[in-house]
């Protein structure tokens, strides 16, 4: 029974301390926590087995105690019942299962064998270290910033309708020395995306190497473990600030485990705090949030000597990289196909390119003030954007004497026009006189003729007199026309009332009125 009372590894360390570091009873007994007459009955025994140091190789701690102690029962004890860890991790994945909930129910299945909850929380923990093992990441200064949205939002009020919109937080996190910047935005779209890396940036001060982006959309058009499909933007701003993009692999927390912690952070020290506030501006919030944040960069870490901003200082900040002269402006980025009249589209208005491109897949960047055309990654086009319908044409984009373009004509045009009804031909006409250049009504009188292949050359000729009529010089007036079969009434002409007699016996005249 003695080798119960004496834990098996503290036996060992018993004749270690004996026969390798010579100490005697009195200095063991205060090293080891052992009494003094149990250290010398452990002598004692170990002499008449004959037992030395460096004990054997094959002598574990349970052969040792059995060398010892033949009649005692080396087992660990079986005191408590074990929970069957397996479950009790299946049975947390459900939803609102709690330790505490699975404990309760542990303790009413074995009442006399059970462990306390703090024990059967920390076992579970040493149970679950031990079925996946998991390298600890380490990030050398200036370069890693994980970026990820808050999961809460924070309402905001507009203080002249009353209504409520919903502001997301960005936060981003130096690997390092655990530098936190956040902001709120009012969407996880593109604009604000991109918007809040490059006040990231300049709240650093610098670039980091690498961002260690989660997989969103705005982000990443495609999410893959091996080969993420960046956005366009995102790349694009990557390139001006020289930083490699690496975003986290779908359903891998870990990849991105400071941003993960930093989102907490935030949720805690900064979120939580005003929870209670209303807000009234994005502004106002976001002067709250920069307080905030100042004080939980500077509060001191657990577990380590220092604060963020400390770290930061020492570690970061000297590592990262310079910003460009200029920041980063948002472009949009749209793939669009060249029409025949040599003009591409954004946002309801056409803008022209070289004559040669028709038929060509070409790339739109639009800025806040630039519209720019490219092809095979070459500049082809630039003009001022304009934000309302219309159209854009440089002279030099339009052709002279080009196949591509010669095969339609305003002959051509009229020709066909004229085979389906003289009332299409009068409105061909009209939209080809109302452009400056011919070839800019190309597209819309195309259009146009192109819809007998889905109506009649009657009905679309019965559409276009009413169009003629009626001064409706747009396409789509004409597909409202024959959409809603109004070509197909009797005449919507004005009806022309006939005049009543004006001399009758009933009426009476100017005379009657003396």
């Amino acid at each position: 029974m003695a080798a119960k009372r004496i834990a098996m590894r503290k036996i060992r360390e018993v004749l270690r301390l004996r026969f390798n570091a010579g100490l005697s009873i009195r200095q063991i007994s205060a090293s080891t926590k052992i009494s003094a007459g149990s250290i010398q009955n452990i002598l004692k025994l170990a002499e008449q087995q004959g037992l030395s140091w460096p004990l054997p190789d094959d002598l574990d701690d349970q052969a040792l105690a059995l060398t010892l102690y033949p009649s005692s029962d080396a087992r660990p004890s079986a005191k408590f019942q074990q929970p069957v860890w397996p479950e009790i991790h299946q049975e947390l994945k459900r939803k609102g299962v709690t330790k505490q909930l699975l404990w309760e129910e542990y303790t009413q299945q074995y009442p006399n064998r059970c462990y306390s909850y703090s024990q059967f929380c920390a076992r579970y923990a040493d149970w679950l270290k031990r079925q996946k093992r998991s390298m600890r990441q380490s990030h050398r200064a200036g370069e890693k910033l994980f970026i990820d949205y808050a999961g809460p939002t924070v309402p905001i009020v507009c203080a002249s309708s009353g209504e409520i919109r919903q502001a997301s937080i960005f936060v981003a996190v130096l690997g390092a020395s655990n530098y936190t910047f956040a902001e709120a935005t009012w969407s996880q779209g593109l604009p604000d995306w991109l918007g809040s890396h490059v006040r990231a940036f300049e709240f650093f001060g610098g670039c980091p190497a690498l961002l260690v982006p989660d997989n969103l959309k705005s982000g990443v058009n495609k999410a893959c473990r091996y080969e993420p499909e960046l956005n366009p933007a995102y790349q694009q701003l990557a390139a001006h600030y020289d930083v490699a993009v690496l975003p986290a692999r779908p359903y891998k927390p870990k990849d991105k485990a400071k941003a993960e912690v930093g989102v907490q952070l935030v949720e805690r020290w900064i979120l939580a705090k005003l929870r209670h506030q209303t807000f009234f501006s994005l502004a106002e919030l976001n002067h709250c949030i920069r307080a905030l944040l100042t004080e939980l960069n500077e509060k001191p870490f657990k577990q380590w000597p220092g604060n963020r901003r400390e770290w930061f200082e020492r570690l970061d900040r000297p590592a990262l990289s310079p910003l460009p002269k200029h920041a980063y402006q948002y472009v949009a980025i749209k793939t669009a196909k060249v029409a025949i009249d040599y003009h591409v589209q954004y946002d309801q208005h056409l803008y022209s390119v070289p004559h040669h491109c028709v038929g060509e897949h070409v790339e739109i960047q639009a800025g806040e003030r630039l519209i720019e055309v490219y092809f095979q990654h070459q500049r082809i086009a630039s003009h001022v954007r304009k934000h309302h319908p219309g159209t854009t044409t440089e002279p030099a984009h339009m052709p002279e004497k080009h196949a591509k373009h010669q095969q339609w004509t305003p002959g051509r045009l009229m020709n066909w026009a004229q085979s389906l009804g003289p009332e299409v031909l009068l409105w061909v006409k009209t939209q080809l006189g109302r452009k400056q250049h011919p070839e800019q009504a190309y597209r819309v009188c195309l259009g146009l003729l192109n819809l007998q292949r889905s109506f009649p050359a009657e009905r679309l000729n019965r559409a276009c007199a009413i169009a003629n009529r009626e001064g409706l010089y747009r396409l789509k007036n004409i597909k409202a026309i024959l959409l809603s079969n109004r070509d197909r009434l009797a005449d919507t002409s004005p009806l022309q009332t006939a005049l009543l007699p004006q001399d009758h016996e009933n009426i009476r005249g100017p005379d009657s009125f003396h």
